[in-house]
């Protein structure tokens, strides 16, 4: 008789960085008053250090946080953001009025073109979606991104409408393979940077 085999235990390490410097007054000075503060997980000790240096210059830290790819985060303060590469940086453009990042211990401002390009991309995948007759539901089994209610949900809502919806399921989605399906449009319930720069995609978020 063979014995069930026992799943694999998962085992979460923390990956944190040991940089810390101290920005020039003339970078501080860029930032308005008051911001939020934000930070990916490995940048947290030098978040904490930047938090103090601001402070120290009469920045006000409205709100100091952990962000992810997908958070939603949405205020209405200006974003200072301690990470590196744009992904978690893409994510928080349509999310405040105004975002800043660290590049070479110097403290950018997003451009304007940038995000208004970024916003007409969102719109465009907003119209495929609107005018699509077979739609594609996104669902991760990712722990924090899984959200299979919200795409019964939906489908059950599309179909009402008429339309066709399948769920595909993954614990991986690759968008190269999207094109091995007959899909107008895709409904991303996972994780939400999936959808930056690609207008087959629109975040549920996106259309409720």
């Amino acid at each position: 008789m063979k014995t069930a085999k026992k799943p694999l235990k998962l085992l979460y390490i923390e990956a944190k960085t040991n940089l810390d410097f101290k920005l020039p007054i003339k970078e501080i000075k860029k930032l308005p008053e008051r911001i939020f503060l934000a930070y990916s997980l490995q940048y947290k000790s030098l978040a904490l250090s930047i938090k103090s240096q601001l402070e120290a210059n009469k920045i006000k830290v409205e709100k100091f946080q952990q962000v992810l790819g997908c958070s939603n985060i949405k205020t209405s303060l200006p974003v200072l953001l301690v990470s590196s590469g744009k992904f978690h940086a893409q994510n928080l453009y349509l999310q405040s009025p105004n975002v800043y990042y660290l590049e070479n211990r110097k403290i950018l401002k997003t451009p304007t073109i940038q995000i208004r390009r970024l916003a007409t991309q969102r719109k465009t995948a907003l119209m495929k979606f609107l005018r699509a007759d077979n739609i594609g539901i996104l669902v991760s089994t990712k722990p924090g991104q899984n959200n299979l209610d919200q795409a019964i949900a939906l489908k059950n809502k599309l179909e009402k409408q008429g339309k066709q919806a399948y769920i595909f399921i993954s614990n991986n989605i690759d968008i190269n393979q999207f094109e091995n399906f007959s899909i107008d449009s895709w409904v991303n319930t996972a994780c939400s940077g999936l959808a930056i720069d690609n207008t087959d995609i629109i975040n549920i978020s996106e259309i409720h």
